[in-house]
């Protein structure tokens, strides 16, 4: 059968349709749905406090009023600086109900990276947790950033009692006590650049905007997502409301036995990232879920919430299933709750799906995807035609081809590898501000280069091989050699660098950086990794240095950065 009928749909899980028809609108339309038809029901838990999707929806009114009243219009975007907090849900709508640009951030990257970041999407505006008001204030007065809104974990607004979201003062001591401050803070330094500091209450006094004020459509760019790119710095991924719409609809498809209303998702994964603002947030708040949100993530923390709103779906990381199934075993807390758990960002091991499995009683899938599909274009089905040890089939709606990738016109046949091509509703409109890039990646016809090398069974299981782009896998992050390595080569003594990842037991990969020292000099690999850490976020910097007398090299002079990878695992 020609892969253009989808032959793969026959695979899908009890239920799950092979044709999908997506809602029309924007994201702001799909929250407003869900304000209406689930007023009273909690949308957002966090610590114990509750707030509903009415009082949600009012927030964002408020919210959105403010930054118009800072001079937010349809376009403009709008930086987030925080963690997993109700502010963080707020303030993303409220940006999008004004048809203006969301762009996420980490909260801990330090003033280089975020440095990078503002220069590229010029947002004036940004809406920061507290403690890394002081990094995004001292960027220079270039990047265009003229207004910080702080936003503390706990917030005091002067609102009524119903929109308060306040918390008892123990939970509040532990939400303030659950992030550490990022490396890299610029302290007690004078200010690049003036620029005033709003709290986050301030921006709520506006009262709410106005219903007939314009909305965005769902062509409308929803997202500045960042992405490492396999050269150089993070490049932003422009998602529009139609495809994380769409994603959020496909995820809803898949999972046979989703209750609208009654559900209960755990956000443990972070929100600035696309895997945890799409099937955490998005996907949650369209079908009337709790949505229980962690500032990051704690094993404590996830065990106690499950005793006061018991989970019933959890998109995770495997070493997020490993730790809690360990942790709730010995402390002989019950997990059959949790009906459905998919997970993602790296291999998911055949023993943590086997351990999980037999704790909850209930699914554990794997899926994949990228920042550019939104992010998720393919998954295991939930139900016995699953295959573990492949990240499963195309969600609906959606197209791949295996493809020489030398040539993208040859297509591989089932059991040849190739590199994988992308078409569906889901794949994102480009590169901001890089047209060239974007030409590379989105191919005539709407296709998508992955930069990852795949097979495909006879029942059009992906299995993923390879990647032709040389990013790490950390955590559940993407991570730039290039960028290490850029940071690496300025510390005295260091002559040549290469950053390669290496396999991690259980899954993922560890950042190592393989350094040649200046001849007659001894490098301190201690003093090199502290350095690092002034100046990459925690995620990047190397786990450990390996000193090496040469780095191999092809005839044209580039690093191999393959046969580094190799010899170190070879070492190991």
């Amino acid at each position: 059968m020609p892969w253009s009928e989808r032959p793969w749909t026959s695979s899908y899980g009890p239920g799950v349709p092979a044709d999908l028809v997506l809602p029309k609108g924007s994201l702001v339309d799909l929250l407003d749905k869900s304000v209406r038809r689930y007023g009273s029901k909690t949308a957002l838990e966090f610590f114990g406090a509750g707030t509903s999707y009415r009082e949600l929806g009012r927030l964002i009114s408020r919210a959105a009023a403010g930054l118009k009243k800072l001079g937010v219009k349809a376009g403009d975007r709008v930086a987030l600086v925080m963690p997993n907090c109700p502010q963080h849900v707020i303030a993303f709508h409220a940006v999008l109900r004004l048809g203006a640009v969301v762009v996420e951030h980490n909260p801990l990257y330090t003033d280089r990276e975020l440095r990078h970041l503002f220069e590229d999407h010029g947002a004036a505006v940004a809406i920061v947790w507290d403690k890394a008001v002081e990094r995004v204030r001292q960027l220079p007065a270039d990047v265009g950033l003229r207004t910080i809104v702080s936003v503390e974990l706990i917030p005091a607004m002067p609102l009524p009692q119903r929109l308060a979201l306040r918390l008892p003062v123990p939970a509040a001591r532990k939400a303030r006590a659950a992030l550490t401050v990022g490396r890299g803070e610029a302290k007690g330094r004078p200010a690049a650049a003036t620029r005033p500091v709003l709290p986050w209450r301030q921006l709520l006094d506006a009262g709410e905007l106005k219903k007939k004020h314009p909305r965005p459509a769902a062509e409308d760019l929803a997202v500045l997502q960042y992405t490492s790119g396999t050269t150089g710095l993070p490049k932003g991924a422009m998602l529009t409301h139609a495809n994380l719409q769409a994603n959020a609809a496909q995820g809803r498809a898949w999972v046979p036995g989703l209750k609208e209303g009654k559900e209960t998702v755990y956000a443990v994964l972070p929100m600035f990232h696309a895997y945890g603002l799409t099937v955490c947030m998005t996907f949650a708040l369209s079908i009337g879920a709790k949505l229980v949100l962690f500032p990051k993530f704690d094993v404590d923390l996830v065990l106690k919430a499950l005793r006061k709103s018991p989970a019933t779906f959890l998109p995770a990381v495997p070493p997020i299933y490993d730790r809690i199934a360990a942790a709730a075993s010995e402390r002989g807390i019950g997990l059959e709750s949790i009906r459905f758990s998919i997970s993602g960002a790296m291999n998911l091991p055949t023993a943590t799906v086997e351990t999980w499995e037999k704790a909850t009683g209930g699914y554990l899938i794997e899926g994949y995807g990228l920042t550019e599909t939104s992010p998720i274009a393919i998954g295991n089905p939930f139900g016995p035609s699953r295959k573990p040890g492949t990240v499963g089939v195309p969600f609906p709606l959606t197209d791949i081809r295996v493809v020489d990738p030398k040539n993208v016109a040859l297509d591989r046949a089932p059991g040849e590898e190739g590199e994988l091509l992308i078409r569906g509703p889901q794949v994102f409109a480009g590169y901001w501000n890089r047209p060239e890039e974007t030409e590379e990646a989105l191919l005539d016809g709407g296709w998508f280069r992955t930069g990852d090398i795949v097979s495909v069974d006879n029942d059009y299981f992906v299995t993923i091989r390879d990647r032709i782009k040389e990013l790490i896998i950390t955590g559940g992050f993407n991570v730039s050699p290039s960028e290490v390595e850029d940071v690496i080569a300025t510390f005295p003594g260091v002559s040549e660098v290469s950053v390669v990842g290496l396999p991690r037991p259980g899954g993922g990969e560890d950042v190592v950086a393989a350094v040649v020292p200046i001849p007659g000099s001894t490098l301190d690999s201690a003093a090199l990794l502290a350095y690092a850490r002034e100046q990459l976020t925690a995620y990047k910097v190397p786990r450990r240095v390996v000193v090496l007398d040469s780095l191999p090299r092809s005839l044209i002079g580039k690093v191999l950065r393959r046969e580094i990878r190799d010899t170190l695992v070879a070492r190991d």
